[in-house]
């Protein structure tokens, strides 16, 4: 007597068990300029909605970093949104209303000449 090896096959294994190589390859060709993902997953026995999901997971994020930047020595010149005012009531009872765009240094000098401080 021998011993021999018999095996049944009743019915077609229905999953199939795809490499990561394998799914990046249908999702790298799915991913093609005018490439057909219905065609694609066609040709590789798979539903589309499949190839769909495995797009989904390998999905490639961009990575965070640096931008590249480009300083230039001119400063752009500064945007009034609108009119506002400044009123200021010294100590000495003197009072100063601005209005508009001042030069910081004009601003300064008014202020030190209401307030009685002559260093400034």
């Amino acid at each position: 007597m021998t011993n021999e090896r018999v095996e049944i096959i009743t019915s077609v294994e229905r999953r199939r068990r795809w490499s990561s190589a394998e799914k990046e390859q249908l999702v790298a060709a799915s991913l093609e300029p005018g490439a057909s993902v219905s065609a694609i997953a066609r040709e590789a026995g798979i539903h589309a909605s499949q190839l769909y999901g495995w797009r989904r997971q390998l999905r490639i994020r961009p990575v965070i970093g640096f931008a590249p930047v480009q300083i230039s020595a001119e400063a752009a010149p500064a945007v009034v949104a609108g009119r506002g005012a400044i009123e200021i009531e010294f100590a000495n009872g003197a009072r100063m209303r601005v209005t508009g765009v001042v030069e910081p240094a004009m601003l300064r000098a008014a202020v030190a000449s209401l307030s009685g401080d002559r260093r400034r």
